[in-house]
C-alpha cells in the first residue's frame, strides 16, 4: 500500500494520538494538544505533519515555526518542549516524513529546522549535544520503597519541610503556580510565560495536567504543573518563592508530586530537563537521578552555525543580570512578548 505524508486536520487528531498512545518512541509533546496551545498562546504557525497508508496513521512530526526579529526564523519539534522529532512505526515513514519537514523549511526559508531528538540523521543534518540531560526514574508502588530511595541528605530536608508545617494541594486552576514561577525565574534572569499559556495547557490536557501548590501557613510557596503520559508523570513548570529554599519547600513538593503520582498509578517519574552544570542539574543528581544526555539534530538551511538561544550562551550575560533587577509585575507585564520568540 502506497504511503502518503499530509498536514493534520481538526478531524485526524483523534487518530494521531492513539497513534502516539501506542508507539513505543512517542513521548508526551507529540500528542496534537500541543498544536492548539502553540496556536492559541503564541500565534505561531504549526506544521503537524503525519504519513498513512491507506486509512492507517504510521508516522507523526509536530513543527512548530518561530519567527521573531531578536532570535530568528526556525521550524522546530517540538516548539517549547523538552522533546520531539519523527514517530513512525518503519523506516520508511520516518524518511518521508523527514524529507516533507526539509521541504517546509526550504518553503518557509526558515534558517533552520530543530528536531529535539536524535535518530541518526546523515548528512548534511548535524547532530549537537551535551548541553542538557534528562532524569527519569522507576517508582515502587508504595511509599515507604519510595521514600527510602531518596537519598539522606533530601530525606532530611522533607523532614524539615514537614516540621514547618508545609501541606500541598491539587489546585483547579493556575493562578498560584504562575505568580511562584514568576518569581523563580526571574531570579534566574529568564522571562515567564503568560497565566493564559498554563489555562490553555490545563484545557488541552485536561485530567492528565495537574497544579500541586505547596502551602506555608495558607500561602504559596512553591508550585508544579505535572503531566501524565501512559505510565510516567512528569514536573515541567514549577518553582519556589523567596522563603522556599529556608522552608525545604521544593524537596517537600517533589515529594509531594511522587506520593501522589503513585495513587495514580504513576510506574516513572520524569524529573525532566536540565542544563548540564545548573543548579537544577546538581539538584536532581542529589536526589539520586542518573542524567541521560539529550541529542538534538539540525538541519541548517541559512544558519551557518547552529543556534544557541539559551541562558547559557554568552552574549545573554548582560540581559539576564539585567531581567533579575526588574520588578516582578514588570517581567509578568513583558515576559510573555520575549518568551514566545524563544521556543
Amino acid at each position: 500500500m502506497s504511503l502518503a505524508v499530509d498536514f493534520l486536520e481538526a478531524r485526524g487528531e483523534p487518530a494521531w494520538d492513539d497513534f502516539v498512545m501506542q508507539a513505543p518512541d512517542a513521548t508526551l509533546f507529540h500528542l496534537s494538544g500541543w498544536r492548539r496551545v502553540i496556536e492559541k498562546a503564541f500565534g505561531h504557525r504549526t506544521f503537524y505533519l503525519v504519513a498513512r497508508r491507506g486509512s492507517n496513521v504510521c508516522g507523526v512530526l509536530p513543527l512548530t515555526q518561530v519567527k521573531s526579529f531578536l532570535f530568528g526564523n526556525s521550524l522546530i519539534s517540538n516548539a517549547f518542549c523538552v522533546q520531539g522529532g519523527i514517530v513512525a512505526s518503519d523506516a520508511e515513514a520516518g524518511e518521508h516524513l523527514r524529507a516533507e519537514a526539509v521541504r517546509v523549511a526550504q518553503e518557509l526559508k526558515v534558517d533552520s529546522l530543530e528536531f529535539r531528538a536524535a535518530s541518526g540523521a546523515p548528512p548534511p543534518w548535524q547532530t549537537k549535544s551535551g548541553l542538557y540531560a534528562i532524569f527519569r526514574r522507576p517508582l515502587a508502588t508504595d511509599d515507604e520503597t519510595n521514600f527510602k530511595s531518596i537519598p539522606k541528605i533530601r530525606r532530611k530536608k522533607i523532614r524539615k519541610a514537614m516540621n514547618n508545617g508545609l501541606t500541598s494541594q491539587i489546585d483547579s486552576g493556575v493562578d498560584r503556580l504562575h505568580h511562584v514561577y514568576a518569581q523563580s525565574v526571574r531570579r534566574l534572569g529568564t522571562p515567564v510565560f503568560s497565566r493564559r499559556y498554563f489555562r490553555l495547557l490545563k484545557e488541552a490536557f485536561g485530567s492528565s495536567c495537574e497544579v500541586l501548590t505547596v502551602l506555608h501557613r495558607g500561602d504559596p510557596v512553591a508550585s508544579s504543573m505535572i503531566f501524565y503520559f501512559r505510565d510516567k508523570m512528569m514536573t515541567y513548570y514549577g518553582g519556589g518563592d523567596f522563603d522556599a529554599r529556608n522552608l525545604a519547600a521544593n524537596d517537600f513538593m517533589y515529594w509531594e508530586i511522587i506520593r501522589r503520582g503513585c495513587e495514580r498509578g504513576a510506574a516513572v517519574f520524569d524529573f525532566g530537563r536540565s542544563k548540564v552544570g545548573t543548579g537544577s542539574y546538581l539538584f536532581k543528581e542529589e536526589w539520586g537521578f542518573e542524567p541521560t544526555p539529550l541529542a538534538y539534530e539540525y538541519f541548517l538551511r541559512e544558519s551557518q552555525v547552529i543556534p544557541e538561544i539559551n541562558p547559557l550562551n554568552p552574549k545573554y550575560q548582560l540581559a539576564i543580570k539585567a531581567w533579575q533587577r526588574l520588578p516582578l509585575s514588570v517581567t509578568k507585564l513583558i515576559g510573555p512578548a520575549i518568551v514566545r520568540s524563544i521556543g
